[in-house]
């Protein structure tokens, strides 16, 4: 069974940073890639940034770009988001996903499989 648990979030003030993270279980993690998703309230679900099996190859939502980091620790069955300069905007529940294959396809065909967390909530205040 897989299971995908994100912690990390909190309340910041714009302009600081946070560190989500999302522990695997059920699943060689290190096969997989992985991808970030967030959704604000009253809107969609959308995609943050996603990363290949090793973390040699990333892909971003060009609003993240540049403040936004993905990664992974495939030792320890962990992604990573670290976001900084965070803005109002950010504000979201952040989820994880991971995908059956190792590439990135699924994220840029938007292809996305049904293995979700439950989510971290992200706050940022003016």
């Amino acid at each position: 069974q897989v299971r995908l648990v994100e912690s990390g979030g909190g309340l910041v003030q714009a302009g600081g940073s946070l560190r989500l993270s999302c522990a695997v279980s059920g699943r060689t993690f290190s096969m997989c890639a992985m991808g970030w998703f967030r959704q604000a309230p009253g809107k969609e679900r959308e995609f943050v940034a996603a990363i290949n099996w090793n973390g040699g190859d990333t892909y971003y939502a060009d609003s993240m770009k540049g403040r936004f980091t993905i990664s992974r620790d495939n030792a320890k069955n962990t992604l990573y988001l670290q976001m900084n300069r965070l803005k109002p905007e950010d504000t979201a529940v952040y989820y994880c996903n991971t995908d059956d294959s190792a590439g990135l396809g699924a994220y840029y065909s938007e292809t996305y499989s049904n293995y979700w967390g439950q989510g971290a909530q992200v706050t940022v205040s003016s």
